[in-house]
């Protein structure tokens, strides 16, 4: 970590900084308690998408919010609106730093900003749709990446892979783009993410309510997209629960039936398998992780997965796909398995490994923690993140 001034002299540059994400739940969940950090310190703004997550932000996060329409798609004339209505605001704000997040957010805002004259343009890359996108969709976006980073003044990525994949496919000088730490964009709370009285009452109350007691509980939390590997991982649990029937798997996260969704036969088995208990959205899943076994994570492309962090902080090992981000957390057969991504039989095999290797399993199961706390603490991170702004030149 660099050397970290005191509090003071963090005070004395009193930077406005803005933060934008394209949706809100990134500001409320993704970068939670960051944004009140940093505040303390420097005059913190969010921008984002409208609505009552927006608000919440403002409440929790202690900061003031400016509503933005952005959407997540390719549309170009909403896009075009939103680029004019970020200049405005930034016109009219002056800020020191616009900092963003997620696609679309980091476009409209990087080329608002260096049209303005903001002195600090700073984008972190948390992952790339890009690399399950195809054909001319995949020519535009890789565009449209080069084009963010063009206009910035320095890129931030989650994880040192993704970091290499950039430099490997786009062009862009290496000594902008840097990774915090040993990656992650929030770190994870450690203190909160904890088997305490409290959240040992609520796991047991949900093994009883969904009758997990003695079975061996597998646990997915995410988007229920295809891009995380639904699709491999139902039919996985499938054959598995065929020939195991003490197993269940729950599924902790929203259904989304617009952007990238799960098959309909994976609909069908979320439907009617018993077996598998489909929980939808939880804004607390300590109590979900702390009632389960094993985290699985099969996705086909990742940034810097916080899940994997908040398991091993709550001591859940991990099966997660063998791509960037997930393998710089999880070490195969150290702290989890690694799987070959959208391969079921791997999938498959790893799940039914961890299950029936009693002695792996509680060997992960011990080593789970030790590396989330060296290396990832939320506390940490955050004056990572402190140090950088504070290192920035204020604006003339």
């Amino acid at each position: 970590m660099n050397k970290l001034c005191n509090k003071k002299s963090f005070l004395k540059k009193n930077l406005k900084i803005i933060r934008v994400t394209t949706k809100p739940e990134a500001l409320l969940i993704l970068l939670k308690n960051q944004l009140k950090f940093i505040n303390n310190f420097h005059d913190v703004i969010g921008i984002s998408s409208p609505g009552k997550e927006l608000n919440l932000v403002k409440i929790k996060e202690g900061i003031r919010v400016i509503p933005l329409e952005m959407t997540r798609k390719i549309t170009p004339f909403k896009d075009m609106w939103s680029l004019l209505s970020m200049i405005k605001i930034l016109k009219r704000e002056k800020p020191d730093v616009v900092h963003s997040h997620t696609p679309k957010a980091g476009t409209i805002s990087m080329l608002a900003s260096i049209i303005c004259g903001i002195p600090n343009r700073i984008h972190t890359v948390a992952g790339l749709p890009l690399i399950e996108a195809t054909g001319i969709k995949k020519k535009l976006l890789f565009f449209i990446e080069w084009l963010t980073y063009k206009c910035s003044t320095k890129v931030y990525v989650i994880s040192k892979n993704l970091r290499k994949y950039i430099l490997k496919n786009i062009n862009i000088n290496p000594k902008k783009i840097s990774v915090i730490g040993f990656g992650s964009s929030n770190g994870v709370d450690i203190k909160y993410y904890n088997k305490n009285n409290k959240i040992k009452i609520l796991a047991n109350s949900i093994q009883n309510k969904y009758n997990l007691i003695n079975k061996f509980t597998f646990i997915f939390v995410g988007r229920v997209v295809k891009d995380k590997g639904i699709d491999e991982l139902l039919k996985a649990f499938v054959k598995l629960n065929s020939k195991f029937s003490d197993t269940r798997l729950l599924i902790v996260g929203r259904q989304e039936n617009d952007l990238n969704p799960i098959s309909d036969k994976s609909k069908e088995i979320l439907r009617l398998n018993k077996n598998i208990i489909n929980l939808g959205f939880k804004k607390d899943i300590r109590p979900f992780l702390k009632a389960a076994h094993c985290l699985v994570l099969p996705s086909y492309r990742e940034g810097f997965p916080q899940v994997i962090l908040q398991a091993g902080c709550m001591e859940i090992p991990s099966i997660v796909s063998n791509i960037h981000g997930c393998n710089e957390i999880i070490k195969n057969k150290i702290n989890g398995l690694l799987v070959q991504p959208k391969n079921t039989n791997s999938l498959y095999f790893a799940m039914k490994k961890i299950f029936s290797d009693k002695k792996l399993y509680k060997f992960l199961k011990n080593y789970s923690k030790k590396n989330i706390i060296k290396k990832f603490s939320q506390a940490k991170f955050f004056y990572e993140v402190l140090n950088i702004y504070s290192n920035l030149n204020k604006k003339n």
